[in-house]
């Protein structure tokens, strides 16, 4: 039976298409957000050497793993998280990413939507257990249980142990890589929703979550990657999570801000869109 078809992404874009050199040459601006390193064949064979049993063939893995991300990078989602979902631990990075994305935007069944983070859990679960001093292992552990979070209620997720995971695996990342910004936004968003939830002391007392770590964090973001859109709307969810209509304004400068900001793929298009549908 033939795999059901992913809807497809909506906005086709030359600029997206980063074939041959290309990727290597735009991947410092592609990657500012997750700190992904770039997989060519050094890395991957550095890989293979700390776990052998992700595969044998250090050019051939890198070859394919560069080709997911070139999917992931021009849209193409379902060919990005399948052929990285193929290449095991190695390719989770860009599966979770592929497939959360994916999701996020272009999933409207709320079932569908929750199946999919929980397969990708699974995929993130493994890559830790595989390549646990990797940065983007935790991180992409912490974003698929936060989307998870985000169908089931705060509340529900809060009663399921799930955002003591999310926190872990946050503090795991910037270990890792203290300049991950989307890390650094994720951060920000657990305080921001904890508190929005429970109010300012049971946040404090039970999560350690605040106000101030929840700006502090979301206004790191910004300063690390001001380029990037998603930045920029996590930073007005924030505000509006904490805060409300009392700074309605600075939230409508955020999303405006993510809305004229170039795209660079096909993620941030879409995150781009969205921004621009809540200014509509």
């Amino acid at each position: 039976m033939a795999k059901k078809a992913w809807a497809a992404f909506p906005y086709p874009d030359k600029a997206f298409d980063y074939a041959g050199d290309k990727l290597a040459k735009a991947w410092p601006a592609l990657h500012a957000g997750d700190q992904e390193p770039f997989p060519d064949e050094k890395r991957v064979a550095a890989l293979l050497k700390s776990s052998p049993k992700l595969g044998e063939d250090p050019k051939a893995i890198a070859t394919a793993l560069q080709d997911a991300w070139r999917a992931f990078h021009r849209g193409d989602f379902q060919q990005a998280f399948e052929d990285a979902v193929a290449l095991k631990a190695l390719g989770a990075s860009v599966a979770v990413k592929a497939g959360g994305i994916h999701a996020t935007y272009l999933v409207d069944d709320a079932k569908a939507k929750t199946a999919r983070y929980e397969e990708l859990i699974d995929l993130a679960d493994a890559a830790i257990t595989a390549l646990p001093d990797e940065a983007n292992s935790h991180y992409r552990h912490a974003f698929a249980i936060g989307r998870l979070s985000q169908t089931i209620s705060i509340t529900k997720a809060l009663a399921q142990g799930l955002a003591g995971k999310v926190r872990a695996s946050l503090d795991a990342t910037l270990e890792l890589a203290p300049k991950h910004a989307e890390a650094q936004t994720a951060l920000g968003l657990y305080h921001a929703e904890i508190v929005g939830k429970v109010g300012g002391m049971l946040a404090k007392l039970t999560y350690g979550a605040s106000a101030i770590d929840a700006e502090k964090h979301l206004k790191q973001a910004l300063k690390l990657t001001p380029a990037s859109p998603i930045a920029w709307i996590e930073y007005g969810n924030g505000l509006l999570l904490l805060h409300g209509e009392k700074r309605e304004d600075e939230v409508a400068e955020a999303y405006d801000k993510a809305a004229r900001l170039k795209s660079h793929d096909a993620m941030e298009a879409l995150d781009a869109a969205w921004a621009k549908e809540q200014l509509a």
